[in-house]
Order: C-alpha cells, then sequence, then structure tokens
C-alpha cells in the first residue's frame, strides 16, 4: 500500500471523474466539480504541511478521524464544514482513490439539492 501522495495523485484520480475541474482554491491547487471544490491542499496555517481537505458529511468525517487520527485529523477552522484533513504522507493509495471518489459524489450530490425546485407552497387556508 503506497502512501506519501502529492496533489498530482489527487489529480490524477480526479481526471478520471466526471465534469472536474483542475483549478484554485484560496490559492493552493484544487480540484472542482461543476465548479464547486470537493478537495483542495489546505491553506489554513493550522493545518499540516502536505494536508488535503476533502469534502465529506460530518458522520463520515467524524468515523475517519475517530478510526485513523494519524492519517485523519481536525483543526478548529475546519469544524463547522463539511471536510476532512488528510496527511497525503500518510494516507494509502485505495483510501486516497475512495476518498476523492465520495468526495466528488458528495458534492455532486449536495449541489444537485441546491440546484432542485422547490416544491411550490401550499395556498395558505387563512382568511384576511
Amino acid at each position: 500500500m503506497a502512501r506519501g501522495h502529492s496533489f498530482k495523485t489527487v489529480e490524477s484520480i480526479g481526471g478520471t471523474l466526471p465534469d472536474v475541474t483542475v483549478t484554485t482554491a484560496y490559492g493552493a491547487p484544487a480540484l472542482k466539480v461543476n465548479g464547486n471544490m470537493f478537495v483542495c491542499i489546505a491553506t489554513n496555517k493550522a493545518a499540516e504541511p502536505n494536508t488535503l481537505v476533502v469534502m465529506m458529511d460530518f458522520p463520515d468525517r467524524d468515523a475517519l478521524v475517530e478510526e485513523d487520527p494519524a492519517t485523519y485529523y481536525l483543526k478548529d477552522h475546519y469544524l463547522n464544514y463539511p471536510c476532512v484533513l488528510v496527511r497525503l504522507s500518510r494516507v494509502g493509495a485505495d483510501a486516497l482513490r475512495d476518498l476523492v471518489v465520495g468526495a466528488h459524489r458528495f458534492v455532486s450530490a449536495r449541489a444537485k439539492r441546491k440546484r432542485a425546485p422547490r416544491a411550490a407552497a401550499a395556498p395558505s387556508s387563512r382568511r384576511r
């Protein structure tokens, strides 16, 4: 199980996914799906060097941090965001692929929900 990845590895994985753009976020390398960032290199000074920010839901994030705190971690700045910090020097190749694919799926689904038209509100039964 290879470890010690760079963002080039992340780009390679992202290149296999639909609608992905290699770009920047906060001046650091990032991948976006339909304009929405799903992975990027952490830029907040609290994060360790060579850390990847991966978007995911809170329960999955919390489980990863609890299960393998040597690889996955959080800093205060990131607590209220649906993401986890990943030490690229420690994450395995299969886990990295799963993280990138999962983040792509998570952000794509989230964007679809935001774009979905809301049901028209039922007319009020109150009389004026």
